[in-house]
């Protein structure tokens, strides 16, 4: 059976529980095969980003292509750019590859440390070339109010940044409240704003929850579900993937995309017993 190839375009993360690591492995376990192109080299662990190396635009460029040349991409999801010269090697891909499916996650900082993933010259060209290209940006709340300027502090403030972020040119913005006291994202596609609430799941280990999202919404387009039909979808698997994320050093550790393989030995007989824990997220094929 052919699987849908889903390209990821962002930074790689040693301790493997963001950027490229958690895309690929999410991936994975929705049954699609994962493709990557690396716009940086970061040095980090769980406990903080300590520097980014950015790899050089024609580096970036020949990845993209010779990908490009080899397999069909069903869906990308952007993640990490690192600079302005390489989120402009993003566009021109885009324009050249035609993906009907792009997700663009706008990292901006390090959750820990806030040390700087996108120069500002790279912010002013994601705001004003990416976003266009883009079939749903996901920023969160921080994220939302440096692309628009708009305050956003709670479902109100974003509402008004996902309206904005379409009238920028996004053709729909998902903006997520995964930190507020009742998790809720909210979507405007430029007809109407949904909002879809979530569930409260305490676990610190949840580096890479936001990277495993935009990934999980790639992949749930990618075979064959609207937007509004995915959003809950990849929700419920990040969910999940929080819930059993699990300590692997000294900070905070990376959420658990395999959740549903952790079974107990005598449970683990066929394929179907690994893929009942969740039906929901579930993928099935077109």
């Amino acid at each position: 059976m052919s699987v849908p190839v889903l390209l990821s375009i962002a930074g790689f993360d040693p301790s493997c529980g963001a950027g490229v690591a958690a895309d690929l492995k999410t991936f994975a376990v929705h049954d699609c095969y994962g493709v990557a192109a690396i716009t940086a080299l970061t040095v980090q662990s769980t406990q903080g980003v300590r520097a980014v190396h950015a790899v050089a635009p024609q580096v970036l460029r020949a990845q993209l292509e010779a990908l490009a040349e080899d397999v069909t991409i069903a869906a990308v999801k952007i993640g990490m750019l690192a600079n302005q010269a390489n989120a402009a090697v993003v566009a021109e891909f885009l324009d050249r590859c035609g993906c009907p499916r792009v997700v663009l996650d706008p990292v901006l900082q390090a959750s820990q440390g806030g040390l700087e993933l996108l120069d500002a010259a790279g912010l002013d060209f994601l705001r004003e070339q990416l976003l266009k290209r883009a079939t749903v940006v996901t920023p969160n709340l921080q994220e939302a109010e440096a692309l628009t300027g708009v305050n956003v502090r709670d479902v109100n403030g974003m509402k008004a940044a996902a309206q904005k972020l379409v009238e920028m040119g996004a053709r729909a913005a998902l903006v997520k409240g995964g930190h507020l006291e009742r998790p809720v994202d909210v979507l405007c596609d430029g007809h109407e704003i949904a909002t879809f609430s979530g569930e409260v799941v305490k676990n610190v280990h949840r580096h890479g929850s936001g990277c495993s999202f935009s990934s999980a919404l790639a992949a749930q387009l990618a075979l064959g579900r609207s937007l509004a039909d995915a959003i809950p979808l990849a929700k419920a698997f990040v969910a999940k993937a929080i819930e059993h994320g699990f300590a692997i050093g000294k900070g905070p550790g990376p959420v658990n995309p395999f959740y549903r393989f952790r079974l107990d030995a005598a449970s683990r007989l066929t394929r179907t017993d690994l893929h009942t824990m969740h039906p929901s997220a579930e993928p099935t094929y077109r």
